[in-house]
């Protein structure tokens, strides 16, 4: 009895299939980025320059332990009142010396607290085994002070919020960016900047108790 032979599968298109189903996995595979938080860095200085005088008292201090706790001014504090808290430091106004005076300040002027929104700095210090979740949680609750009190100067000055006019500042035509409205809009994001300018201090993550 004669052996029946079996039938060959065709192979050819087998690298057509193989190179079909490589793209289609690297287009609609996803990877997760961890999200960040767009900020411009100051330019570095001389290593010989000394640091400026700073009373302790415009000194707003936050830490995020080794247990994600929030420590404010050395006392726990729940997120959600961070950001009110900053505001009743940045807007506070204290300053007594012509100097120093704060015209456009609405916070409670305690003497023991900031002077300016100009001499008001907020300093953050991270546990190097805080979370980068609560890390960012935090900072952002500390960028939130500093945007509503530009919105609330904007629009005083200029009966318009600080993020429309950013907003608009980015995307004006390349080709109009020499004209005057531009360049006034931009004279008046530096006004309200300078107003509550962004004084938010990082040091170098620590091991605290």
């Amino acid at each position: 009895m004669a052996r029946r032979s079996a039938p060959e599968v065709n192979a050819g298109s087998m690298a057509d299939i193989a190179f079909l189903l490589l793209i289609f996995f690297l287009v609609t595979t996803t990877i997760e980025v961890d999200s960040g938080i767009a900020s411009k860095l100051p330019p570095p200085l001389p290593e010989d320059t000394p640091p400026p005088p700073i009373k302790e008292k415009n000194i707003f201090q936050v830490i995020v332990n080794a247990e994600n706790r929030l420590l404010v001014e050395e006392e726990d504090m729940d997120i959600k009142n961070l950001t009110n808290a900053a505001i009743a430091f940045l807007d506070n106004g204290g300053g007594t010396d012509p100097r120093n005076a704060c015209t456009y300040c609405r916070g409670a002027k305690d003497p023991e607290s900031s002077d300016n929104p100009k001499k008001a700095i907020i300093s953050l210090v991270n546990d190097r085994q805080a979370s980068y979740k609560m890390y960012l949680a935090v900072t952002n609750e500390l960028v939130r002070a500093y945007a509503t009190l530009r919105d609330r100067e904007a629009k005083r000055l200029y009966n318009e919020t600080f993020s429309s006019m950013t907003n608009r500042y980015s995307e004006w035509p390349a080709t109009e960016k020499e004209s005057p409205e531009y360049l006034e809009l931009e004279e008046r994001i530096k006004k309200v900047r300078e107003l509550f300018p962004r004084n938010l201090s990082e040091a170098e993550p620590q091991n605290r108790e």
